[in-house]
């Protein structure tokens, strides 16, 4: 019995997001990431902003160029992850296997549910109703065999659309001979101009080519896949796994270049009260702190530590903020020209101590407690709009 894989994937997710909470924006284009005159790029852009050619990873002032008319507005990872959680919730009700594959996406094995529904399409029409009546944005959807064919077929009808792929092995090689082979997974930019000098554009071409051939073109690693994918060959095995997060970051780009340390330093701290406010969302403790730091000249520098003992207070975070960018950073050392900062806190657990849980407390219970306290006073504080230095 073939199984049936479901792909996922929410319409401009973050723009939509925008689109949710700013009505009055619909119809015109929307563009999330850095402001039209700093430094950054394009998160995601909704469908009327891509007509005037913009898109993700694109520099936000080249955006700007291409559209003046569009509506610059900054990323709220925070919001956008409450939305993709509600979205995920829903996916669980169509299958016990969901893998996600990022904040807006997954696959779904429906193999064994289809049967409440009636039928595939059904069920995936289903799906991305109650998606749009949960999380007020839409999503398109391919059904197929396998993931490969069901990750294309998410992409046939977009916006807002959902594609039944043919299950038939002839049937999927005659549906994709005519396609171009960006389509299929391994087939970049490079790998395409590799192809080309030897008349390869459609996957019916690759179907046509020996594998040994193709070997000497892109080498033997790769040339099974190809030709596998070439007629919708993939895995159809999709990983259930758990909605946790497995780290909690924050990252901040400066407008220009900066080279005031205490600036720099400020800024870190500012993120670590961002980054404590998310964390503590949830019942769990972390065990390692990180810090990067990136300068003009694009060097990436990242340092961690563990915490003394598992931490969720702002205060633990902070100190080892400071520690981690004294280490980058020394009082003394040469000045930096600073392009991005961040902070995170990983390695999470579900008990305030790495041991087994006992009948009395620790000495050092009482202290991290009232920490704790506070700082889940102050993310009160701040969620009611004061600025509050934690």
């Amino acid at each position: 019995m073939n199984r049936v894989i479901l792909h996922v994937d929410m319409d401009a997710f973050f723009a939509s997001c925008e689109l949710k909470r700013h009505p009055e924006w619909r119809g015109r284009p929307v563009i999330v990431g850095a402001g039209p005159h700093d430094r950054g790029v394009v998160s995601t852009c909704s469908y009327e902003a891509r007509r005037f050619g913009v898109r993700s990873a694109m520099p936000s002032r080249t955006a700007y160029e291409l559209c003046p008319e569009g509506i610059f507005t900054p990323p709220d990872i925070d919001y956008y992850k409450d939305v993709s959680d509600v979205a995920f919730r829903v996916f669980s009700r169509y299958s016990p296997w969901v893998e996600g594959v990022s904040i807006d996406e997954a696959f779904l094995d429906i193999t064994g549910t289809i049967h409440l529904h009636g039928s595939a399409e059904k069920l995936g029409e289903r799906l991305r109703a109650e998606i749009r009546e949960k999380c007020g944005v839409t999503c398109s959807v391919g059904i197929a065999p396998n993931r490969l064919l069901a990750k294309i077929g998410s992409e046939m009808k977009k916006p807002d659309g959902l594609t039944m792929m043919p299950f038939d092995p002839k049937d999927i090689a005659d549906f994709l001979a005519p396609k171009p082979i960006g389509i299929l997974w391994g087939v970049g930019r490079k790998t395409a101009e590799l192809l080309k000098p030897y008349g390869i554009a459609t996957c019916r071409d690759l179907q046509r080519l020996p594998v040994d051939r193709l070997a000497g073109i892109v080498g033997y690693s790769l040339a099974g896949s190809l030709h596998d994918y070439a007629f919708g060959r993939s895995s159809d095995s999709v990983a259930r796994e758990e909605a946790e997060e497995k780290s909690v970051s924050r990252e901040h780009t400066f407008d220009r270049d900066e080279t005031d340390r205490a600036a720099v330093r400020r800024k870190v701290l500012e993120l670590v009260a961002e980054v404590g406010r998310r964390f503590r969302r949830e019942e769990r403790w972390a065990k390692t702190a990180r810090l990067k730091i990136r300068d003009a000249n694009f060097n990436t520098f990242t340092r961690q530590v563990p915490f003394a003992t598992p931490s969720r207070d702002d205060i633990a975070f902070r100190a080892a903020a400071i520690a981690l960018f004294n280490r980058v950073w020394p009082q003394d050392g040469k000045v930096r020209r600073v392009r991005l900062v961040g902070f995170g806190v990983a390695n999470f657990q579900f008990r305030p101590d790495s041991s087994a849980p006992s009948l009395f407390g620790s000495p050092d219970d009482d202290g991290r407690e009232r920490r704790e306290r506070l700082s889940v006073a102050i993310d009160s504080l701040r969620d009611r709009g004061m600025n509050v230095l934690g």
